[in-house]
This record gives C-alpha cells, structure tokens and sequence, in this order.
C-alpha cells in the first residue's frame, strides 16, 4: 500500500482521475440541483447531498463489480435488419444509456416548460416535489451517470484503491461545492434555463452513445464551458448596469 502512495505514477494517475470525475459529475450535479430545485426549501440542502451520497455510493458499488461492469458492454443481441453492413450490437450498457438519455430529455423537457410557463422556484401547481419523489428521480439517473463513471475510472487507472479514492475525492468536492451552487442557479433564472439546456444536450449524448455514435466528450464540455462563458459576461454586465443606474 506504501508503495502505491510514493509512486509518482499512481498519484498521477488519482490526480488525473478526480479531475475527470469531477468533470463527468458536473452533469450529475446540475441534475441533483435541478430536482432539488422542486423540494420544499427546507428540504433542498437535504435532497442535494442525499442525491450526491447516492452517486457516491452507486459508484463505489459498480467499482466493486468491475467484472460485472465490463460485462454490461458485450451485446447480447444483433440487429441485422437491413444487411450485414448495418448491423447493431445491442449491450446492457445501451440499453442503460439509452433508457437515461430518454428519461433526462423527457425531465429537462418537462422542467423547462413549467419555468417558461411561469411555475416559480420548486412549486408546481402550488405543490413542492416531496423528498422521497426528488431521491428516486435522482437515484435512477445515478445509475446512468454512475456507470458512464466508473467505466472511465476502468479504464484510467490499474488499481481498485486508486480508482476508489478518486471518486472519494471527486464526490467530497461536488458535496462542498452543492451549496453554493445550488444558490447561485436558484437566484438567476437564466443560468437555471442554460442548466436545463445542458440537460438537453448531455441526453442527447446519452441517446447517441447508446446507438453508437459516439460524441467526443470535450465537444460537450466546450460547448457548455462557452455558454457559461457567455452567461457569466452577461449576468456581469447585467450587475454593472444596475449600479450604473443606482
């Protein structure tokens, strides 16, 4: 064990891999917050880490099932519907994908119509999300964002201890970071909706990777970091012009 903790390559290698972690619980996060969102603000801080202890937990589960894991991306079935040349190679992992990618289009979807069409904060028809609904909707995305995790997690590192204390870590900096940012979306409807849009767009993905065209991740991620980049500017101008008029 000693030897694993002084070996530059291995802590390399757990560094690398928190940082990944914490860039593919990015959409985890935001989704907690989203369906946080719609909880009784007493509940909320509760909904966020509940939901973010889950992703945690999925995860060090799928971990200790790596050979389970790896099995979930052998097909089971083959569509050879329209000749040898378009054939589709059904996995339990597309069919995870898939089934995740549909569920956060049909949520992003559904939210996005109850803010334009005026819900405020949590309420929904005059009614907030219990905490049970909220820790179930959150609990079955888990399972996607998990697996898609822990499958990088595979394939980054040689070791399970390395692998585990780097989702550890990963997941302790999106619980202390919760908080604020949960805050901070709450009191700007717009960055909420840009949220919501990435929701969107991380479905997509999901659905596209699940039938197997695949989406280099760091087309994602510029597409989202230039969109908070654009958001920032204009939430700054927005401040600046409000003092401007004081």
């Amino acid at each position: 064990m000693l030897e694993l903790i002084t070996d530059p390559a291995v802590i390399l290698s757990f560094l690398t891999l928190a940082v990944l972690e914490i860039v593919l619980g990015i959409d985890n996060l935001l989704f907690v917050q989203i369906v946080a969102s719609r909880c009784d603000p007493s509940h909320q801080m509760l909904a966020r880490r509940v939901g973010l202890l889950l992703a945690l937990g999925t995860r060090l589960v799928l971990l200790a099932s790596i050979a389970w894991v790896v099995g979930l991306t052998e097909p089971f079935w083959t569509f050879d519907w329209f000749g040898p040349e378009m054939t589709y190679d059904l996995s339990w992992r597309d069919v995870i994908l898939l089934g995740g990618g549909l569920f956060l289009l049909a949520k992003a979807t559904t939210e996005i119509h109850h803010h334009i069409e005026g819900a405020e904060g949590g309420v929904k028809g005059g009614k907030y999300l219990s905490l049970g609904a909220a820790v179930v909707q959150i609990a079955i995305l888990d399972i996607v964002f998990s697996l898609d995790s822990v499958i990088t997690a595979v394939g980054m590192a040689d070791h399970l201890s390395v692998m585990v204390a780097a989702v550890i870590a990963a997941m302790i900096v999106m619980i202390a970071a919760a908080g604020p940012v949960g805050n901070f979306v709450d009191r700007h409807p717009t960055v909420k909706m840009l949220a919501l849009s990435f929701l969107l767009l991380i479905g997509m993905a999901l659905l596209g990777e699940g039938l197997h065209f695949h989406i280099p991740k760091a087309y994602l991620y510029f597409a989202i970091a230039f969109s908070v980049l654009v958001e920032m500017l204009n939430l700054w101008a927005r401040k600046k012009k409000a003092r401007v008029k004081v």
